[in-house]
């Protein structure tokens, strides 16, 4: 038993990756934006910036695929009406289903060569990383990025070496805020749902958490959809996964 976060008496932690450990937002903008520019006019003539990509992440590649190709499928519709765009799940009832295969094959290739590039761990991860590994803690990572990419960007981040399992979306038949991946995740650790805290940034992680009964802990500097963190039902939020010394 460890208390963690002055609050959590656990034995095991699950941990996300992507607006949790490192902040990912640009090396999926260099791929979408490479992406884009191999399709057809007039999406090749498009490109996405960094709020838009922080508003659909967090999902997993497909959906993140199929709102970039909405959202500038509307945008485009935007540009020929003199209307305007917005963002939202409902796009995706816009998107352009003819070119998605495309669109999968060359973000897959386009993710591969920039993994971690252009991406940062956040401040106070490693420390914090140490601390629930030295306090002998079980630990993995559990992303809805593809398993291999995830994997990747670990290692490239020094990470790897804090997690007992690393799992992605593709890793069971359903993704976050499913619980089931939290339950397997559970299972791999060998550690009941209740004494394993999960640590994400969005209410994606939240309601996968409280669905497998599991306590959670959010950051505050995450992307949760573009909606403000706080707002979201969790048992606490933090600044930092650096915690006190005290605790």
């Amino acid at each position: 038993m460890t208390r963690v976060f002055g609050q959590f008496d656990v034995d095991a932690v699950i941990v996300d990756l992507d607006g949790t450990m490192v902040d990912t937002l640009d090396d999926f903008c260099v791929a979408l934006n490479r992406m884009l520019g191999d399709l057809p006019a007039p999406f090749g003539n498009h490109r996405i910036d960094r709020a838009t990509v922080a508003r659909l992440v967090g999902k997993g590649s497909e959906h993140l695929i199929k709102m970039v190709l909405a959202h500038v499928n509307r945008a485009q519709e935007a540009i020929n009406s003199g209307a305007s765009a917005a963002v939202s799940d409902a796009l995706e009832s816009t998107w352009p289903e003819h070119l998605y295969p495309q669109a999968w094959q060359s973000y897959q290739g386009h993710y591969l060569a920039v993994n971690g590039q252009h991406a940062t761990l956040y401040p106070g991860v490693q420390a914090g990383l140490e601390q629930l590994q030295a306090a002998g803690l079980k630990m993995a990572c559990l992303t809805n990025k593809p398993t291999a990419f995830a994997v990747a960007l670990l290692k490239a981040k020094g990470l790897d070496g804090f997690f007992e399992v690393t799992f992605g979306g593709d890793a069971f038949e359903r993704k976050k805020p499913d619980p089931l991946p939290l339950l397997k995740t559970c299972e791999a650790l060998h550690c009941a749902p209740h004494r394993t805290l999960m640590i994400g940034d969005s209410s994606n992680d939240a309601r996968a958490a409280r669905a497998a009964n599991c306590p959670v802990l959010l950051v505050t500097y995450g992307y949760n959809h573009g909606e403000p963190v706080r707002a979201v039902d969790a048992d606490a939020f933090t600044d930092s996964l650096q915690f006190p010394a005290s605790s």
